[in-house]
């Protein structure tokens, strides 16, 4: 509602009686902000998604608030470094639940602290959106609060190995992870499936994600006839020493796997830049541009939209826009007459589908997995143009 000055000097009295006797919870709820607690690793060797979708989440926050917040309601948004770490996830969570009253959390962003949060929201009926990929965090009996914004792990897992088998033609597996909840998990489904499919998975191992010398590993996985790398780790570091690697060992062999193989942090990371060839990340149609460099319409805008705003050289797009509609989501359920958390809950329930501009994202209460498969590409890793990618060799 508006207030002009005359409509505030005459309601004063009114204003005062109804402090008095206590103002009524929707007036109350219509005054204060509109608080999203948003759970990023902003540092450390997992931090590189956590970057991407901040940026985004900043500049959904500062659009809404610009044009006059959500019904009046400033849009403010309570941000925790994780630092990757699932105990200092716990902590931020009960912190945003119990001492900041968050009306819903967005994140966290690595799947090994969502696996330490999830049910801790779950039973306070905190509205949460999330972009972490363990299928399991996605259980709408378990879970009816928690809904998935990016496709599943089991979604990028299928994308990574149909490209090997299908368009490389390959049989001989290496599978790498990090040593997070999330890399162990991602392994471990990894070598089942491609097992599954009739391929030989020769080696497969977790490694910390500082370790500074990859040559142990990709000797083992040379020595075993490995045709392809699969890789399963959001840290640029280790991705980017496995590239110098095996430019060092003269290996001609491809890589495939997580998407932040593509991110532009790489580029600073590599010994040289043909390092990045035959670097295959999974991707997505929105974020890819065809052979004649255009972008589909929705992501143009996008780009426009946030042209001299956002820097998109040295990060993914789809963290970005990920972030981006995120905000929005409850920013929508919000404008659209929900005014609790269950409410919010409900809303996304409805959404058939939600017009994103990372992807159209449909929920229903038995399906809160909302990406669609169809969606989901592989890209060249070193062909980023403000964060989008040339769909890899094979796709029409």
């Amino acid at each position: 509602m508006s207030l002009t000055r005359r409509n505030f000097v005459l309601g004063t009295s009114a204003i005062a009686g109804a402090a008095i006797i206590g103002a009524p919870r929707h007036a109350r709820a219509a005054a204060e902000p509109l608080r999203i607690g948003w759970l990023a690793a902003l540092t450390g060797p997992s931090s590189a998604p956590g970057i991407g979708f901040d940026r985004g989440v900043k500049f959904a926050a500062d659009t809404l608030n610009a044009a006059g917040g959500v019904k009046g309601r400033k849009v403010e948004i309570i941000t925790r470094d994780t630092q990757g770490d699932p105990t200092k996830a716990v902590n931020a969570t009960q912190e945003m639940i119990n001492s900041q009253k968050v009306h819903a959390i967005w994140g966290p962003t690595n799947s090994g602290e969502s696996l330490a949060v999830t049910p801790i929201m779950a039973r306070a009926g905190i509205p949460n959106i999330h972009p972490c990929v363990v299928d399991t965090l996605i259980d709408t009996k378990k879970f009816p609060n928690a809904f998935r914004i990016a496709p599943s792990n089991g979604q990028w897992d299928d994308a990574v190995r149909g490209y090997c088998l299908k368009v490389l033609k390959v049989k001989k597996i290496a599978i790498i992870g990090d040593t997070t909840g999330y890399g162990v998990t991602a392994v471990k489904a990894c070598v089942a499936n491609f097992k599954r499919d009739g391929a030989d998975v020769v080696y497969s191992n977790n490694i910390d994600a500082t370790q500074t010398d990859m040559t142990p590993d990709m000797t083992r996985a040379r020595n075993a006839g490995a045709e392809v790398i699969v890789i399963w780790s959001v840290s640029t570091g280790m991705e980017a020493r496995l590239f110098n690697t095996r430019a060092e060992m003269n290996w001609d062999v491809n890589f495939a796997g997580h998407p932040s193989m593509a991110s532009g942090e790489i580029r600073g990371l590599l010994a040289k830049p043909q390092n990045w060839d035959k670097v295959y990340a999974v991707g997505y149609r929105s974020c890819s541009y065809g052979a004649d460099g255009k972008l589909p319409a929705r992501s143009q805008e996008f780009v426009d939209k946030v042209q001299g705003k956002v820097n998109l050289e040295d990060t993914l797009f789809w963290w970005v826009t990920a972030g981006y509609d995120a905000v929005n989501m409850v920013a929508k359920a919000v404008q659209e007459g929900a005014g609790s958390s269950k409410d919010i809950i409900a809303y996304w329930n409805t959404l058939h589908p939600y017009p994103g501009y990372f992807g159209d994202y449909t929920y229903t209460p038995e399906e809160h997995n909302g990406y669609p498969t169809a969606d989901v590409v592989m890209s060249a890793a070193n062909s980023a143009k403000h964060g989008t990618f040339l769909l890899a060799p094979g796709y029409v």
